[in-house]
This record gives structure tokens, C-alpha cells and sequence, in this order.
């Protein structure tokens, strides 16, 4: 609620400053006629109760433009008040605007203006008094503390002000580096995974090479193996055609040094990775449920990299004592890959970017799937993923 009104104040300023200074009007003219029935000094000019009221609205009209024009607003109800002083009219209770004008040029303005502003101020203080008849040390001194209250408290709204505005503006720098930042390991993440995709591509694709190569030679004296090459050749061809669609869109690397050719880790190697990660000294429990067999290479990739990551996270973050538990599971429709930990460097994890979260997540969506990652309550952190598993070669 008050942010809503916080936004709408910023939208509608000069509403704002109207109602901000309406209690003083309405006090400044209800005075007016108990000012023109007593007057405070019997020296000092009578201007009646229309042009008490006229001096009233100009003194105080003004104000409505204090935060935009500070030093002309404050200019402006200083200059009418000293032609009031000289042609010897009896202060008003409007000439307070000159206060208000003061403590907009303390608030708004550099240190500079600000004093000239308390200095001006203060003279017209001394003015007014002499005015009133009422020049007194003590009724000096009173006076002129009350000027520094008001001039004080200007200078501690500048200050706050300029604080506040200095904390957004690193905010919203820090909230620029950080998306490109985002953006840059997304692009190093898209770029590896376009490496890896393209490796899966090429095995398949050498598959298919040798695969026609068998058939050919077998053609005239073994059909038969030439009829099951050539079965192979069509399942390789589609599984291939598969990776080729969510290879497109993503950019690839191309300054990169080209690497050595490797097969890319899969399912099988999941036993392997978990071994070294005991071995690193993390104590790590692994399941595997259902029916994983005929996923396509590079789902399986995307299900070993998501573990990897995981179980390298609670590594870097999970402390000494921590443990994780990985749960792979196939079902009809998708299969889940859950990574927990029960470590306390959640916090840490988060706050360092998570880049290593952004490349999980870009994997798992190039994929169709989905994935939520985040600390558990009490301590540790989870790591879901959800694959589509309709994209099986026996499905397809």
C-alpha cells in the first residue's frame, strides 16, 4: 500500500506540494483577520484584510513550485518579503514561506546555496523582529535557533537524499553487471553445449558411415546383414536428425580451439562419477528406477552433466559434513532427476551467480524439460529436473 503511494506521489509531484502546504495556508489566512484586528506593532503599516490576503497567496503560492525552482521559489518569497519590510508592512504569518523556501534550498540545492540560503534567512529574522518591536537577545537567540532546526534538518534531507539515490544507482548498476553477466555465461554455456551436441552428432553420423559401408559389401552375399545395416542406419539417421533440431538456434563457439574428439559421458559413466565424488570425500547415496534404455545420446548427456553439476556444487559449498542423495527416475511420461544435499552453503551458492545453475537450466529447456533449484528449509539445497521421455528410439 504505501509503496503504491510512494509511485504515486513520484508520478504526481505538484499534487504532493499542494497538499503538503495546505495546512499552512489555511492557518496563514485564518490568522489574517486576528493579524489586521491586533497588530503585533503600531509603527508598522496596515495593509487591511484584502491585502493581507492578497500578500498571503503571493508569499505562499509560490511554495507549489518548491521542489522543482527551490533557489527562485525561495528567491522569490525572500524579494517580497524585503519589499514588504520596506515599505514598513507588518510581517505576516504567511512570510514563514521564507522558512519553507530555506529548507527547500537546504534540501535540494549544494552546500553553498544552502548556507546562503540560512544566512538570508536569518537576516530576515533579525528584519522581522526589528519590526514587532521585539528585539530582544533572548527573543534573537530563540529565534534563531528555531532557523538552525529548520536549516539542520534541510541539510540531513540532502544528505539522506543523496545517500539513497547513490545506494539505487549501484543497485541498479550492480542489477545491469549481473544480467550481463548472466548473459555471458549463458552464451559459454550455449557454446559448450553446441560442442557437445556436435560431437553426439558427428558419432552418429559416423555410425551411419560405417553402417553403409557394411551394407555395401554385404548387399550381394549377405542380405540379411545388409538388411539389419541398413535398419541401423535409419534408427542412427533419426536419433542424429533429433540432435540436429536442438542443435539449431544455439550459437556456437567458433574462435574456439577445436578439441579432440571424446565420447561424451552418458548413464553408464553415472556409477563412475559418483565413485570419484566419494573418493573427493563426499558421501553420496545413487538410485536408479525405471526403464532408461534407448534415450538418445545427448539426453543422456544432459542427465550426467546435471549430476555432475549438482554433486559439484555440494562439493564446493555443502561443508565438510555434508551428504547427497541422487535419485534418477523413469516414468511414463518424463523422467525426474533429483539432487539434495543436507550441506549449509546454499547462501554462498546463490550468491555467487550460479552460473553453473544457468547451464543446467539451459540444458534441461533445450530439451523441453524443466528445473527448479533451490536451498531446502533447515539447510542444504535441491536440485529437480524434469525430461520428456517420449523422446526414446523405441518411442520414436
Amino acid at each position: 500500500m504505501f509503496g503504491r503511494l510512494r509511485a504515486w506521489g513520484r508520478r504526481h509531484r505538484a499534487v504532493v506540494d499542494l497538499v503538503t502546504i495546505a495546512p499552512l495556508v489555511l492557518f496563514c489566512l485564518a490568522a489574517v483577520p486576528e493579524y489586521v484586528d491586533n497588530p503585533l506593532s503600531a509603527s508598522s503599516a496596515r495593509p487591511g484584510v484584502p491585502g493581507a490576503v492578497a500578500l498571503s497567496v503571493m508569499l505562499l503560492g509560490l511554495l507549489v513550485w518548491r521542489r522543482n525552482h527551490p533557489r527562485a521559489v525561495f528567491a522569490g518569497v525572500a524579494g517580497i518579503s524585503l519589499v514588504q519590510w520596506l515599505a514598513g508592512i507588518e510581517p505576516l504569518p504567511a512570510n514563514l514561506a521564507v522558512l519553507v523556501g530555506m529548507y527547500g534550498v537546504a534540501a535540494r540545492c549544494r552546500v553553498e546555496w544552502a548556507i546562503a540560503a540560512g544566512v538570508v534567512a536569518e537576516f530576515g529574522t533579525y528584519l522581522a523582529l526589528r519590526a514587532w518591536n521585539d528585539l530582544t537577545l533572548e527573543v534573537f537567540l530563540n529565534a534563531s535557533v528555531f532557523v538552525l532546526a529548520i536549516w539542520i534538518g534541510g541539510i540531513y534531507t540532502n544528505v539522506r537524499q543523496r545517500y539513497v539515490q547513490g545506494l539505487e544507482e549501484r543497485a541498479e548498476r550492480a542489477e545491469r553487471e549481473r544480467d550481463q553477466q548472466a548473459l555471458i555465461a549463458t552464451a559459454a554455456e550455449r557454446a559448450r553445449i553446441a560442442r557437445e551436441l556436435h560431437d553426439v552428432v558427428a558419432h552418429n553420423v559416423s555410425v551411419i558411415v560405417v553402417q553403409a559401408d557394411g551394407a555395401g559389401y554385404a548387399i550381394d552375399n549377405d542380405p540379411e546383414q545388409a538388411r539389419r545395416a541398413v535398419q541401423a542406419i535409419s534408427a542412427t539417421g533419426r536419433q542424429a536428425l533429433t540432435e540436429m533440431r536442438r542443435l539449431v538456434g544455439v550459437l556456437r563457439d567458433d574462435t574456439a580451439v577445436t578439441e579432440d574428439y571424446q565420447p561424451q559421458p552418458g548413464l553408464g559413466q553415472l556409477e563412475e562419477l559418483v565413485r570419484q565424488v566419494r573418493e573427493s570425500g563426499l558421501p553420496v547415496d545413487m538410485t536408479v528406477e525405471g526403464d532408461l534404455s534407448g534415450l538418445p545420446e545427448g539426453e543422456q548427456l544432459v542427465i550426467y552433466r546435471i549430476v555432475q553439476e549438482a554433486l559439484t556444487n555440494t562439493l564446493k559449498h555443502g561443508g565438510p559434513r555434508a551428504r547427497a542423495d541422487v535419485r534418477v527416475e523413469a516414468g511414463g511420461r518424463e523422467i525426474v532427476i533429483r539432487v539434495v544435499d543436507d550441506g549449509r552453503g546454499a547462501a554462498a551458492l546463490v550468491s555467487e551467480g550460479g552460473h553453473g545453475l544457468i547451464g543446467m537450466r539451459e540444458r534441461v529447456t533445450m530439451y523441453g524439460g524443466t528445473m527448479d533449484a533451490s536451498p531446502r528449509t533447515g539447510g542444504g539445497f535441491l536440485v529437480v529436473a524434469r525430461l520428456p521421455a517420449g523422446l526414446r528410439e523405441g518411442a520414436a
